[in-house]
């Protein structure tokens, strides 16, 4: 990719942005990843400072995975990455919401989002959500 296709995303200098942010006691910071056509709140992960640097420069979303301690990039295993187009901070730089372009879908359960069940005024969780990949044969170990 050329200098002048790169995204404003791939432009942003991440050193004056991680001057305004205030990462957790973990070095973390909770992020908002939202679909930028539909708007759908797609999943809420964790960025520490390398994730988010390197989500800057590729303009790619990177994640800091707690449960294996690891820096991974969203959709690294299934080839569903999400494309940035936007970030915005919160007002007291504790969280960001990240606008992207989804490539098929962000759960790996299958569906476009993470938030694919509703409570019902039963009390239930229903699931409203179309299921748009087998997860099986995407995840498939070989």
């Amino acid at each position: 990719m050329t200098s002048d296709r790169k995204s404003k995303i791939q432009n942003l200098k991440s050193a004056a942005l991680i001057k305004v942010l205030k990462f957790n006691d973990q070095g973390l910071i909770p992020t908002v990843i939202q679909d930028r056509k539909s708007r759908q709140v797609l999943t809420l992960c964790y960025l520490n400072e390398a994730a988010l640097n390197k989500s800057l420069a590729t303009g790619t979303v990177y994640l800091f995975r707690r449960s294996q301690n690891r820096l991974m990039q969203k959709g690294e295993t299934s080839g569903h990455i999400q494309r940035i187009r936007e970030l915005a901070v919160d007002c007291e730089g504790k969280s960001l919401v990240l606008l992207v372009d989804q490539r098929v879908a962000a759960c790996h359960a299958g569906y476009f989002t993470c938030y694919f069940r509703r409570l019902t005024p039963r009390g239930t969780l229903k699931t409203v959500g179309r299921r748009v990949f087998d997860p099986p044969k995407v995840y498939r170990r070989g």
